[in-house]
């Protein structure tokens, strides 16, 4: 049997992440995207040579309804941290204006809230694959 540390992000997506939002009641029809590109990358020149960097894309966008994301998953593999993505993820989050982004290695989720309440930005809490329900 293959150890969850040999896996990579994409089995991770697959058989943890995946499930994980299916059973918290996400629709994987109108709720969730994957591995989705939002820029085409930086444009680099020299001289007369032009050529674009790698694009950004995020693993997941969760949708309230359609055209309304709420929420950016950044996954790694299990060789990573549950919190190794987060970074990644909130960047692409201020771009794309996504108030919540969750890192995963499949052991769990780690999410960082960005929307402000009193002047308090949430700066992140770990919560398992039961507690992530749909909205």
């Amino acid at each position: 049997m293959t150890s969850k540390k040999d896996l990579s992000e994409r089995d991770i997506c697959t058989k943890y992440i995946q499930p994980a939002l299916e059973k918290a009641g996400w629709n994987t029809l109108t709720q969730i995207r994957e591995e989705v590109s939002f820029t085409d990358g930086r444009i680099y020149v020299k001289g007369n040579l032009t050529s674009r960097g790698k694009r950004k894309r995020a693993d997941y966008i969760l949708y309230y309804k359609p055209n309304i994301p709420i929420a950016i998953i950044e996954a790694k593999d299990n060789k990573h941290s549950v919190k190794s993505g987060i970074q990644q993820g909130l960047g692409y989050a201020e771009i794309l204006d996504i108030p919540s982004v969750y890192s995963s290695n499949g052991d769990g989720f780690y999410e960082h809230d960005r929307t402000c309440s009193g002047g308090q930005i949430v700066l992140g809490r770990k919560v398992n694959s039961n507690g992530f329900t749909v909205c």
